[in-house]
């Protein structure tokens, strides 16, 4: 099914209005439902209000409680499914300025352990050279840039937080994207190439050509087990119902067994970088 991105902003306000709706309809007042539910009443009335995102796990205790029909409880599941994903487009993002895209990326790397990162057409802000980071943010609003590429580059620093790890698989198209001059792309590469051999670092190379299976390819990012992100030239998607983490995850592990990594990745490397010298 296909979903529009300003689908994603209704659904959480009709969510919202169907399970008050349906607790109206049921005669309960919010404290009723709330001790049938084992969930507090102010979680309850923030829900209902569109203050609160439920999880899939706090809509079915509501219908539970509710005691909805099994037909109503495929729709308004259903709905909670769409509510779960977020969309967030570019020209919002940079009206409210970078930074705030920045703030947000680093408070996800803070409270995340595990990465995993499905780069399809260019390189990560994570492992980019400064050159690259100014490159990949030239269209932005002047006085937005420099800000941003300090924060960009600030962000880095997590990479060298031996408790967390990091798996990149990079496409040959993402490693060799011109965005940038060959002797300067040639940098970024080598870039890749020496945090291949940090220890809680995984990076993996997709030679053009390498068979991926079925199905388009786009840019993603899964943090943990618990949230999602895919990236699209017009902004991003969030994702936090665990079916669809799931679905990446796995999506994720097929890539990897396709990819070249620690010596064969850094040969590819070492050789793409040397044509970017010539």
């Amino acid at each position: 099914m296909a979903i529009e991105p300003d689908q994603l902003d209704q659904s959480g306000r009709e969510l919202a209005a169907m399970l008050k709706h349906l607790r109206k309809q049921a005669g309960l007042s919010g404290v009723r439902l709330a001790a049938r539910c084992n969930m507090s009443q102010s979680k309850i009335s923030r829900i209902e209000g569109n203050k609160a995102r439920p999880s899939l796990l706090d809509v079915e205790q509501l219908l539970r409680g509710l005691e909805a029909s099994p037909a109503i409880a495929a729709e308004v599941m259903a709905l909670a499914r769409i509510a779960q994903t977020e969309w967030q487009d570019g020209r919002t993002l940079r009206r409210k300025g970078l930074d705030k895209k920045q703030v947000q990326l680093a408070g996800l790397e803070a409270t995340s352990t595990m990465f995993r990162y499905f780069l399809l057409s260019m390189i990560t802000g994570l492992l980019a050279t400064p050159e690259y980071v100014r490159a990949s943010l030239s269209a932005a609003p002047p006085e937005q840039q420099a800000k941003a590429v300090a924060m960009k580059l600030d962000r880095q620093r997590v990479l060298f937080d031996r408790s967390k790890t990091f798996t990149f698989l990079l496409t040959e198209q993402a490693v060799r994207y011109p965005l940038i001059p060959p002797d300067e792309l040639a940098i970024q590469i080598d870039r890749l190439a020496s945090l291949s051999r940090q220890p809680n670092i995984r990076l993996g190379i997709i030679p053009t050509g390498t068979h991926l299976g079925p199905g388009a390819l786009n840019t993603f990012t899964v943090y943990d087990e618990t949230l999602a992100t895919a990236e699209l030239d017009l902004g991003a998607i969030v994702f936090r119902d665990s079916r669809d983490i799931q679905q990446l995850v796995r999506r994720f592990t097929g890539y990897e067994e396709a990819a070249l990594f620690g010596d064969s990745a850094r040969e590819c490397l070492t050789a793409w970088a040397e044509h970017c010298r010539q």
